[in-house]
């Protein structure tokens, strides 16, 4: 083999090999070891501080050398030349002490997909995680190309971030997608960046794989997006009532409802949107029974007061929202069923609101004074009196004003008062 041929060999081998003068400047060098000449001359320079005494030593010429971390076996006679010019050769034999590499382990075995790629796209490195990513074990990767691993796509899409780092010198951090053994898509956060690996400029990686996280998210952002359209479109007068109390979320139908803009309904306290009524306090224990989980969901009524100052009864499904042990996190509030928006008027009494609910069922004067143990007279004054509070005309009128109103339940028969029926809850 002439000198020529041999000089090719080595360049591709981790071996350095180069000519010194008697000040021990390279003059030549080559090798697959070192990049240039400059990193040779820094060998050589660290190499001579390692030699051993010629006095002490004087037939020396091989012995190990440590330079970056690695270990060489260095072939150079006495090192130091008495006249003209000497060669010397290294090889690598591996790195400078096990505890140098101690973290390999760590890093085989890390959750994170790690590799370490040269300049021209091969694997010089890979852990387990990286090559689960594409269904296969490390050693089927390293010393493959990046064409042998990915498909045509992606690999161009590597070799032009490995480009990237390698012009630019700096990490770089991106997120990915990349396409697994089985073809199905993948998505992967991290961060590229240059490192030094048998004395030549690489490219390394660590990444995590976010397909499931990214999943997640598009899983629930498309849900919110439906329970949106469900809410904006359905009609439904609902809004989403934090534990304390506070609108997270409404409908435009909540808005309409209660006369008022969606962006100032969005943060008021609930409380706020409540006329003064009799059910108040039972409507209050209904609620610290959501929150604290005793009750899971409830159908209750309220009377609801407007930016106009208005009132309508309305009748309320409520339904925890969150999956702590201790607290639910938030109610949904839906409106099911609506009066008539009214000025407020006076607060019926008990006896008012029995007398409607008998004329509602259709009995004369003289049958609700027996039902009632009432004289005919008081009933007919109450009558009167109610005639007025309502503003009804007739008897049929008074009916249908107490259904509109919300003062009679419209789903019971025979007729009941609407604050007479009990909060129904399902624990």
């Amino acid at each position: 083999m002439d000198e020529t041929s041999l000089k090719s060999l080595l360049e591709h081998l981790p071996v350095s090999w180069w000519e010194a003068d008697r000040e021990l400047r390279v003059i030549d060098s080559g090798g697959g070891a070192f990049d240039d000449s400059v990193t040779a001359q820094r060998f050589l320079d660290t190499v001579r501080q390692e030699l051993p005494e010629p006095a002490a030593a004087p037939e020396t010429s091989h012995w190990q050398a440590q330079f970056d971390g690695r270990v060489f076996d260095v072939n150079w006679a006495l090192g130091v030349p008495r006249q003209g010019r000497s060669r010397g050769l290294a090889v690598e034999v591996g790195t400078r002490a096990a505890g140098a590499r101690r973290y390999d382990a760590f890093a085989d075995l890390a959750p994170a997909a790690a590799f370490i790629r040269d300049a021209d796209g091969r694997y010089l490195w890979a852990n387990h995680a990286y090559a689960h990513l594409y269904g296969t074990t490390p050693e089927h990767i390293i010393g493959e190309c990046v064409a042998d691993v990915d498909g045509p796509a992606d690999a161009a899409q590597v070799v032009a971030l490995d480009r990237e780092v390698l012009a630019r010198g700096k990490p770089v951090r991106h997120t990915l997608t990349y396409h697994r053994a089985d073809g199905s898509s993948g998505q992967a956060a991290g961060h590229r960046f240059p490192v030094r690996e048998a004395g030549r400029t690489c490219v390394a990686g660590i990444y995590i794989d976010i397909s499931d996280y990214t999943r997640a998210l598009r899983q629930r952002r498309e849900a919110e997006e439906n329970l949106h359209a469900l809410r904006d479109h359905s009609g439904l007068a609902c809004a989403l009532i934090s534990a304390g109390g506070r609108i997270q979320q409404a409908s435009a139908a909540a808005a309409e409802l209660l006369q008022t803009r969606l962006s100032d309904l969005v943060g008021r306290r609930a409380h706020t949107v409540l006329a003064p009524a009799s059910e108040l306090p039972g409507l209050r224990r209904s609620w610290h029974d959501l929150i604290a989980r005793r009750s899971r969901r409830i159908q209750t009524s309220a009377v609801l007061l407007d930016a106009r100052g208005r009132q309508r009864r309305a009748r309320l499904h409520l339904t925890t929202v969150g999956r702590s042990a201790a607290r639910a996190t938030s109610v949904w509030a839906v409106v099911t069923h609506q009066g008539l928006a009214h000025d407020a008027h006076p607060q019926l009494t008990a006896s008012q609101v029995r007398i409607l609910s008998l004329l509602a069922a259709g009995r004369s004067n003289a049958e609700i004074a027996t039902s009632l143990h009432l004289s005919r007279q008081t009933v007919d004054y109450h009558l009167s009196r109610l005639r007025d509070l309502l503003d009804a005309p007739t008897r049929p009128a008074l009916v249908a004003r107490a259904y509109v109103l919300g003062i009679l339940d419209p789903q019971t028969w025979p007729p009941r008062s609407a604050t007479a029926c009990h909060p129904h809850s399902a624990t």
